[in-house]
């Protein structure tokens, strides 16, 4: 066969063959030159197919026929599907990734106006260029929570406005909880977001060699943690006048915290003080109702049923005394009372529960206040800058209510609060007279009030605390 191919190619002319020549060069160069749709899908997944083995080779096992007798390999059947069916093109996985790329994003342009010391939500508002019908709309808005009446400098208001109208607003109160304020088309709608601290214990002890504030700072209680301390124990320890040079104290405390962010402080749970030898102790209890009070660990109220200081004072100015020489007028006149200095404008609290039966200008007294509590007792508070607001003659109070401030009126030489207290009209030294306890634990309450009050003391005895449940 091959023999009459060249003697065919042989009896040509030569210019034929020439002819022929270069009509093979040229459709060869076309073709080459020529794209491909296989040149634009060489980006993308690509099935390769081993060459065909020589017949006189054995095939891998891994490459055996398939059964198919239409082709050599089960692969090779991909290459009779059309070529879209089979293959993702360069072109589809750009257009693809691009319409990922460029998807549209909503852009909110936020803006922070701090609290300024003085500040209100209208003058925020205001620089934020919103007018008082928005003020209004945001006030109707949070007039439930009431969480924007109270603005404090350091906190920050973030604003989205966009042509003019306030579209949202968010105020972080503080760490645990935030507010967002959303437009709608029947209003604005209010999401509040509260976040649950971890609740861990911690002890510190301490010893008192110049003062209470001084050495339980250093030990590492914050002002908070000494305040509460003294609140409690206040009742049986006098923290002005009683305190001694080598007194001891132990105090467990809730710690909040959020990761292993401390973000502050909670409740004292046990607390023991050892003033001039003798000890007084109290633990935290939460009843079945959820009241918090504070007891002796075998269960008596560390509530009296009056407070023996009714004001966080300076220092006491003038103790209880019957042959005093009178400050301002120099004669000798009796003090029955006792006179405790502080600035001007402290808040005086009810030392105890009951009805005011005097509210007014008092002689020598000034501005003053006189307290029935049941039947034979009653206190006074006198030279006051001013009153509560809302009390008057009649008026029901509790213990601790606020009653009114501190000043100078009547017959004073400084700002202090005068405060006598009488049983059955007889002037008693409020520094020392015997206070009535509050109820202790109900007998109800006073297996589940043993189980806690023991294990607070352990922890406390023992020097180790341990993690609390949220909340409790």
């Amino acid at each position: 066969m091959l023999r009459k191919v060249s003697t065919l190619i042989h009896s040509l002319p030569k210019v034929h063959l020439a002819a022929a020549s270069i009509c093979t060069l040229i459709i060869g160069t076309t073709l080459l030159l020529l794209p491909s749709e296989e040149v634009e899908a060489t980006r993308s997944t690509i099935t390769l197919i081993p060459a065909k083995p020589k017949a006189n080779q054995h095939a891998p096992a891994n490459l055996e026929p398939s059964g198919n007798e239409t082709s050599e390999y089960a692969d090779a059947n991909l290459l009779d599907q059309p070529l879209d069916q089979t293959k993702t093109t360069t072109s589809e996985l750009a257009s693809t990734n691009l319409e990922e790329a460029v998807a549209p994003q909503i852009m909110e342009n936020w803006i922070d106006y701090d609290v300024r010391s003085g500040d209100s939500l209208t003058s925020i508002f205001k620089r934020a260029g919103l007018s008082a019908r928005d003020v209004y709309q945001i006030s109707q808005a949070t007039s439930e929570n009431q969480v924007l009446s109270r603005l404090y400098p350091g906190q920050t208001l973030s604003f989205l406005i966009q042509e003019g109208e306030l579209q949202k607003l968010r105020f972080v109160q503080d760490k645990l909880n935030s507010i967002e304020i959303a437009r709608t088309a029947d209003g604005y709608d209010t999401r509040i977001e509260s976040r649950t601290p971890d609740i861990k214990t911690h002890i510190v002890t301490g010893t008192i060699n110049s003062s209470l504030f001084v050495d339980a700072a250093r030990a590492g209680l914050s002002d908070n943690m000494i305040m509460q301390m003294a609140q409690i124990l206040g009742w049986d320890i006098d923290f002005a006048l009683d305190i001694r040079e080598h007194d001891r104290f132990r105090v467990l405390y809730e710690e909040k915290y959020l990761g292993d962010e401390k973000i502050g402080e909670g409740d004292i749970l046990a607390v023991e003080f050892i003033n001039q030898g003798e000890t007084f102790a109290a633990v935290r209890y939460t009843d079945s109702k959820g009241n918090n009070n504070y007891f002796t660990p075998d269960g008596q109220s560390m509530r009296k049923a009056f407070l023996r200081s009714p004001v966080d004072f300076r220092r006491i100015s003038s103790g209880f005394n019957p042959a005093r020489l009178h400050p301002v007028l120099g004669t000798k006149r009796p003090h029955r009372g006792v006179d405790y200095a502080a600035k001007t404008g402290t808040p005086i609290k009810a030392s105890g529960d009951g009805k005011i039966i005097w509210r007014g200008t008092k002689g020598g007294y000034g501005r003053a206040i006189i307290i029935q509590h049941g039947g034979n007792i009653t206190t006074l508070y006198a030279h006051m800058s001013g009153y509560k607001s809302g009390l008057s003659t009649g008026s029901r109070v509790k213990q601790g209510q606020v009653i009114g401030y501190v000043g100078m009126s009547g017959l004073a030489s400084g700002p202090h609060l005068h405060y006598e207290f009488r049983v059955n009209g007889v002037h008693k030294n409020p520094m020392t007279v015997k206070l009535p306890h509050a109820e202790p634990v109900p007998q109800s309450e006073q297996a589940a009030f043993r189980q806690q009050a023991s294990r607070l003391m352990a922890m406390l005895d023992g020097g180790t605390t341990d993690i609390a449940l949220n909340g409790n």
